[in-house]
């Protein structure tokens, strides 16, 4: 999508203005930020998380506003500063660093650390929960990394501002926020305001952000992108988050909870109104799956499964981890949801990642741009509106060389479909019988849920990854999303 960039009104500031800065860099050759000292690279993550910003010292709390700031210490994985600017009716003015807004517990070095060192990041607090206390619902942090929460959740998956060249041959590159703008909120306002500068070798950006805390925390984005050079890949509003093992593992992993994962699937509304499930997975090896859709109308990576018994974990409480819903504005023409699956051997890792490939891609010297919403939620009915698949199992079944599927679904209109109703499982393989074999097939009620589970059996026919979906049909109405995964060797 190409831009126009407008001059910015007399004593005004906003995207126009970030946007020239960007277009400025793009022009000339990168430059990458000095680090901080080594001796603060070196500290441990317990020395590191020992810094606290001190509360009282927060941005806008003697404002009476209920937005309140409070930042990062740069140190451990956070090695470059970002500069952070506060915008007002007066003008923009930088946010100064100095020592003593931090405490730094045990810690010993606090007068070492530079007057001038800069800050690593910041984080918005807002009252979802409660008038009286200000929670933490935002958090722009290392790269371009940013992630958000709604009421009564955890934090848990992350969202970028860009990807550059994920998971292909020559390497990912990383962009960075490099400067923030904090748009100084009124007393009363129930949004915040966010300017960001994106730079890196290949790309430098101009970020604006909308964030409106609650229930569902909603994030509006607008970006202009200014491509130094050519890229292979451009991976438009970026999600990572983490999926060590589940209920469809085969592998056997001695671990005390049921399931460790930040995210389950992956959800996706093409441009005809069809919603994707995509079931997580940790492979044995790299897996990059690709959704050719044309004008997307959303995609993002869930947390489904909100019963704690799933996944016994007292401390990580994976059954509050939000999911992210990312919906274009605009449209967003050809392109692909590209998922990609990293195997690990820890929860340690962020393993997960989904972003839009737009089937053109920007040429250096001209301008494109894309908006989006962002929504974090816990649980939601209306995404999709229909029945949704709520578990994925499977074993190596009861022929030879097969591989058995359990698929349950429920929501929409399942729940109230009598037992005896003909509800028919719609099964395709990619490729057709030349792919595989689809044996075995049932569709039962499930007398304890309410809901239906679809039951069958695939045995491929080579010894490469086998495409397969399915949704509940009863008389030519479905009734479901489709389900998809991909059998691998």
């Amino acid at each position: 999508m190409l831009v126009v960039l407008l001059p910015a009104s007399a004593g005004a500031f906003g995207l126009d203005d970030v946007a020239r800065r960007a277009q400025e860099l793009a022009a000339s050759s990168y430059e990458p930020r000095p680090k901080v000292p080594d001796w603060l690279l070196n500290l441990s993550y317990d020395q590191w998380r020992d810094i606290r910003f001190r509360p009282d010292e927060s941005l806008w709390r003697d404002r009476k506003s209920r937005f309140e700031v409070q930042l990062f210490h740069l140190g451990l994985f956070y090695d470059r500063a970002v500069r952070i600017n506060l915008v007002d009716a007066k003008g923009v003015r930088p946010v100064e660093f100095s020592p003593s807004l931090f405490d730094y517990g045990k810690n010993k070095f606090a007068s070492q650390v530079p007057q001038d060192l800069g800050f690593a990041g910041f984080r918005i607090h807002y009252p979802i929960k409660t008038p009286k206390y200000p929670d933490e619902v935002i958090v722009f942090l290392g790269a371009s990394y940013f992630r958000a929460l709604g009421k009564n959740e955890v934090f848990g998956l992350s969202a970028r501002g860009l990807a550059i060249d994920t998971a292909g041959p020559s390497g990912e590159e990383f962009p960075d926020f490099r400067e923030f703008w904090l748009v100084v909120p009124s007393p009363g306002a129930k949004e915040i305001e966010i300017y960001a500068l994106l730079d890196s070798p290949s790309v430098a950006g101009a970020y604006r952000f909308v964030v409106r805390p609650g229930t569902e925390t909603e994030v509006d984005v607008e970006s202009r992108l200014f491509l130094r050079r050519e890229v292979k890949k451009l991976g438009i509003a970026p999600l990572t988050s983490m999926y060590f093992h589940g209920e469809n593992d085969l592998r056997e992993i001695v671990d005390f909870r049921p399931e460790v994962h930040d995210s389950d699937g992956l959800l996706m509304q093409t441009g005809t109104g069809e919603w994707i499930w995509r079931p997580l997975d940790n492979p044995r090896t790299l897996h990059v799956s690709s959704f050719q859709i044309e004008h997307p109308k959303g995609f993002g990576l869930m947390q489904r499964d909100r019963d704690f018994a799933s996944y016994q974990d007292l401390e990580a409480r994976s059954e509050l981890r939000p999911s992210a819903w990312v919906e274009p504005k605009g449209d967003w023409g050809k392109g692909r949801v590209e998922l990609i699956e990293i195997p690990t051997k820890s929860d340690i890792h962020d393993n997960i990642v989904a972003f839009w490939v737009p089937a053109e891609l920007p040429k250096p010297g001209t301008p494109a741009a894309f908006a989006y919403s962002m929504s974090w939620f816990g649980d939601d009915a209306k995404r999709p509106p229909g029945g949704r698949v709520v578990g994925t199992r499977r074993d190596f079944g009861t022929f030879e060389d097969a591989h058995r599927f359990v698929v349950d679904f429920d929501g929409g209109k399942l729940a109230k479909l009598p037992a005896d109703t003909v509800v028919r499982g719609v099964v395709s393989i990619a490729g057709g019988d030349d792919s595989a074999e689809l044996i075995e097939q049932q569709v039962v009620k499930n007398p304890v849920t309410g809901g239906w589970r679809l039951a069958f059996q695939v045995r491929p026919r080579h010894k490469g990854p086998v495409d397969v979906r399915a949704f509940l049909d009863a008389g030519g109405e479905v009734l479901t999303e489709t389900w998809s995964y991909v059998v691998l060797p």
